[in-house]
């Protein structure tokens, strides 16, 4: 079978080449819609489609503009009559989202050809994520807190939980998918016009300003393999006429769920732990094996569910071993019989004679949580007077996700030394021994509260094989019968209220006025609470011999649910005017000024604190939590100058005071050129900011865990341990599996990130109804906020030199039998610091074609791409670290990477108004798996396996549309999705998601699934 990758490559891997790919395949369907994704090629060509495109005309808030030769688009304040502005912008339209059978907004945004790098996307809040239930977006690569997402204009709530506990965005998973008339896609930075965070471009969802009548669908879909369910309602019921009764109302409502997957639930080699039938080249050819007889130490296929021990002090238990099992057969297991090599090879024999294989990717892996939403939507638009209209709306809706996890555990993959560092094994409190991964059962047990327990107050641990010898026993393990469960529940409240209209003398005023308001609770289950722990090992009422024995009662005892609650806040109110001034020979020249005013906040506290010490806490948990608020006061303005018919300079400003201490200044200035009437040429020069996030400056110190890889270490340093960086397969699991932590520490003295945007474009009509854009792009980032890279305290760790200043570097436990060796690291600390250079770089393109082949019979092809040239982190001193065409920024992007290339295009037939097929092609192409921020060099496939290519293929889905037109006001449609059943390309760095990586893939993963529905309108 020919992968994706090598078809794509074959045909030249352009934009071009994936019409003539579609063309080849067969087509899918649109419903009566113009091509998805309109890129400036479709939403600037005016003359292609003047009924369709100046009707939808909204201005940035989202309100319709009176006529049909005026428009105001996102990221200005003026009426014009060409939406061919110096800034590019996309846009999508309900009527796309049906043509790509795309049937969520979020769905809509994370498809665009501009989004990359670090999106959060709903599969990966699933595996990990710090703000899970959420979905964000990134525009060039820039992160999820350099793209503002906004609501009709406005700014919106951010999401209580920080991803990665330091970035604040909005989650899209929050927007009302049933009231969207369209999504306009600034690509370009827009500090000038709405303030921080704009650095990357600006996402502005707008919904229906007025309804007339009842519309609905419903439909339901599921993947060929009977996974991945999803249902879809709404229902949408509208009154009145703004030109002839002066008013218009309307009630929406909607509902959408979709079941959770499992790894369980897909084709092998996605759905197993054991990699042995995944390419060669590993030892014996088995894929992390460490013999024939395929023991699989890695992916947790060892001592899964099942406790082993050994004794704390003394000789060992078993000759040759370290660990003995101490449940009487494998509970959720299979037996397994070490060998002498495999003791060897394992931590000097850390291992134990028997051990119990286990499966946790096939038993507990999650791809995607399940997912509900409803929500309930109303507005109010009325006529003021003969030269004003106002408008009130109101939105409700509720996100809700969960999913069950793996088993529990009693310590997690934090570093074995720094959980309880005050404790020692010479200390008669002792629980934990730094010298070792597990607990530490006592010798006597004792009723609970009792103090020196021992011989005349207790009794002989029965849970301690060593008891009688008078030997501690150390513990390891997870819990039988006992998973973990992560469920998000997130109302969201939302009112606004504007009025616009015209006043003597020609002056154009609007006034707008928000109130967003979101709750979030976390429910976790299933988690084991440290000093629970601590008591039903000190009073033996936990039976580690035979788990299944223990009452539910004692089972909740050592998991008590945990649930916190968090929430958000923005109030905003904006006020502005706009006046012709005088007539240019191009036209009138144009002022717009204004003013805003909005207040934010957010209270997330801690879901696991350590306030009451370490053992009041529970394993695992993220401990980040953070809280603040801030009110910001703004003025803005703009002027547009059309010089001559065919010259147009436009400039706007803004300046921003926080009331926690910072303010900036932000300037634009674009001009395009007509030569023609078919081209035009355009371009913008910027300075944006970006303000420092609440996580970054009020947060607790935050954790994440790293994975130990060759490339961290160097051979003088792993020689301790009998291997080398080149034969790191064959270094013991203290090295090879283990883990460090990367704690994050905030900062109030932190300023804002500043960027410098620069775009050229061209706007090129050759005949009616075609249209071609490309764009060029460049974004630099200054005084990025960061807590610099890891990997330079890392290597001088490890090459015994003096750590660099800024960073504390914490050794974890030592190794057991390597006592005289230097542990690897267990934490590494530091500041957020404005320090770094952030820069992007690339090309978009995009087009758009309509022909009318006969009566009756319209062709359409349109299509969307972005390439990235540079995307790249500049550090103190000028080391310099690219990421396009890799896994990096591995730590920012969880190993998503950032591919080159995103590209869409799709293909309508409409016959007789009365059938329509669409056809479209997802293309993300492939990368190296590397990253420089992980210490390897780009291109050197450092974080690949032996097993596997050091690249990952890029990755093409063809997707199916079909509609048929009923009657009126009726119409069927049927979506084919992964037509061709592509599954995506095998990547094992990736940590988002087991062997593949979830923000190319998206739900190709799920392979080929059909959805049906019904659309009707009265």
């Amino acid at each position: 079978m020919i992968s994706s990758a090598t078809k794509w490559r074959a045909l030249g891997g352009s934009v071009s080449t994936l019409a003539v790919l579609l063309a080849m395949s067969a087509p899918a369907t649109a419903q009566n819609a113009p091509a998805p994704a309109q890129d400036a090629a479709n939403a600037e060509a005016r003359s292609a489609e003047p009924t369709t495109q100046v009707q939808n005309a909204t201005d940035a808030t989202g309100a319709a503009t009176d006529g049909n030769d005026e428009i105001v688009v996102t990221g200005s304040l003026l009426r014009q009559t060409d939406s061919a502005t110096p800034s590019p912008v996309t846009t999508i339209t309900a009527a796309n989202l049906d043509a790509r059978g795309i049937n969520t907004v979020q769905g809509a945004i994370q498809s665009l050809a501009s989004n990359n790098g670090p999106a959060l996307t709903n599969s990966f809040t699933a595996n990990g994520a710090f703000a899970g239930g959420a979905s964000a977006v990134s525009l060039r690569g820039l992160s999820t807190n350099s793209t503002l997402v906004l609501f009709d204009g406005l700014r919106a709530a951010y999401y209580p939980l920080a991803d990665d506990a330091t970035r604040n965005f909005v989650d899209l998973n929050t927007i009302p998918d049933d009231i969207v008339d369209r999504i306009e896609v600034l690509r370009d930075g827009a500090s000038s016009s709405y303030g921080a965070d704009a650095i990357a471009g600006v996402v502005n969802v707008i919904t229906k300003r007025k309804f007339n009548g009842i519309s609905g669908r419903a439909e339901a879909g599921i993947s060929q393999d009977g996974v991945a369910a999803n249902q879809r309602l709404t229902l949408t019921a509208g009154t009145g006429d703004l030109d002839e009764k002066g008013y218009n109302a309307y009630i929406s409502g909607f509902f959408f769920r979709s079941e959770a997957v499992y790894n369980r639930d897909l084709p092998y080699p996605f759905n197993s732990a054991d990699q042995r039938g995944v390419g060669t080249g590993g030892p014996n050819n088995i894929a992390n094996g460490l013999g024939s007889d395929g023991l699989l130490p890695n992916n947790g296929v060892i001592a899964g569910a099942n406790f082993f021990v050994r004794p704390a002090t003394g000789t060992t238990a078993v000759p040759g071993s370290r660990y003995q099992l101490l449940t009487p057969g494998c509970l959720n297991g299979t037996p397994y019989n070490t060998t002498d090599a495999d003791r060897a090879q394992t931590n000097n024999g850390a291992i134990a004679n028997v051990v119990c294989q286990q499966d946790l990717v096939n038993q507990y892996g999650v791809v995607s949580p399940n997912i509900e939403r409803f929500g309930a939507s109303a507005r109010f638009t009325g006529k003021v007077g003969d030269n004003a209209e106002a408008y009130f709306q109101v939105n409700f809706q509720q996100s809700s996700s969960n999913y069950s996890g793996d088993p529990s555990v009693i310590r997690g993959n934090a570093p074995a030394g720094i959980l309880f560092p005050q404790f020692s094994t010479s200390s008669a409190a002792a629980q934990y021994a730094p010298g070792s991964a597990p607990l530490t059962l006592p010798v006597y047990v004792c009723p609970r509260g009792t103090v020196n327990c021992g011989a005349t107050n207790g009794t002989l641990n029965p849970n301690n094989p060593f008891a009688a010898a008078g030997q501690t026993a150390l513990l390891l393990g997870t819990l039988p019968n006992s998973v973990t469960y992560n469920a998000t529940r997130n109302r969201v409240y939302r009112a606004a209220a504007g009025v616009q209209g015209t006043i003597d003398g020609g002056w154009n005023y609007r006034v707008d006025a928000t109130a967003m308001h979101t709750d979030l609770r976390r429910t976790q289950a299933g988690y084991v609470y440290i000093q629970h722990l601590l008591d039903v090992i000190a009073d033996g009422s936990y039976n580690f011999l035979d788990p299944s024995q223990n009452s539910q009662a004692t089972r909740d005892y050592l998991t008590p649910t945990n649930i916190a609650d968090s929430s958000s806040d923005l109030y905003q109110l904006q006020a502005s005017v706009s006046k012709e001034l005088f007539q240019l020979p191009g036209g009138a020249a144009q002022l717009a000024f204004g003013g805003s005013v909005f207040y934010e906040a957010i209270d997330a506290p801690s879901a696991n604190p350590d306030i009451n010490g370490p053992t009041q806490r529970y394993f695992t948990i993220n401990a980040f939590g953070t809280s603040g608020n801030r009110t910001v006061s703004s003025a803005f303005g703009e002027l547009q100058l059309p010089i001559v018919e065919q010259f147009l300079v436009n400039a706007s400003g803004r300046y921003d005071h926080y009331s926690s201490g910072q303010s900036n200044f932000s300037p634009k200035i674009g001009a395009k050129f007509t030569p023609f009437r078919q081209l035009a040429v355009r371009g913008t020069w910027s300075r944006g900011f970006r303000i420092p996030s609440f996580g970054e400056a009020n947060a607790l110190p935050t954790t994440g865990y790293v994975t130990n890889n060759a490339t961290l270490f160097n051979d003088t340093y792993l020689a301790q341990y009998g291997c080398t960086v080149a034969t790191f397969a064959d270094c013991p699991t203290y090295i090879r599996s283990g883990s460090y932590g990367q704690t994050t520490l905030a900062s109030q003295n932190l300023n804002p990130e500043k960027s410098r945007s620069f775009t050229a474009g061209i706007v090129f009509e050759p005949i009616r109804n075609v249209a071609l854009t490309v764009d060029f792009f460049d974004i630099k980032k200054t005084g990025a906020i960061t807590t610099l890279t890891a990997g330079d305290a890392l290597a001088a760790y490890y090459a015994g030199e003096t750590i660099p200043d800024g960073f504390e570097v914490i050794p974890d436990a030592v190794g057991v039998g390597f006592e005289n060796a230097t542990p690897r690291v267990g934490l590494v600390r530091s500041q957020l610091v404005n320090a770094n250079t952030i820069h992007s770089q690339g090309l978009d393109i995009g087009g758009t074609a309509r022909f009318d082949l006969t009566d009756g019979l319209r062709y359409t092809i349109s299509g969307e791409g972005s390439i990235l040239f540079d995307l790249s982190t500049t550090f103190p001193g000028g080391r310099k670290e690219k990421y396009v065409g890799t896994l990096g920024n591995y730590n920012l992007t969880a190993g998503s990477g950032t591919p080159r290339w995103r590209a869409n295009v799709t293909q309508t037939l409409d016959i007789q108004d009365q059938f329509s097929l669409s056809g479209t092609v997802n293309y993300v192409a492939g990368y190296n798996l590397s990253a420089e921020d992980q210490g390897g060099v780009r291109g050197d496939g450092g974080l690949a396996v032996d097993y596997l290519p050091e690249n990952v293929d890029g990755y093409i889905t063809v997707d199916l549309v079909g509609t048929v037109k009923v009657t009126d006001k009726f119409s069927f449609y049927f979506n084919v999705l992964n037509l061709l059943n592509d599954l995506p390309p095998l990547d094992p760095a990736t940590y988002g998601a087991y062997l593949y990586n979830p923000v190319q893939a998206g739900e190709g993963i799920f392979g080929r699934q059909f959805r049906a529905g019904v659309k009707f309108g009265f």
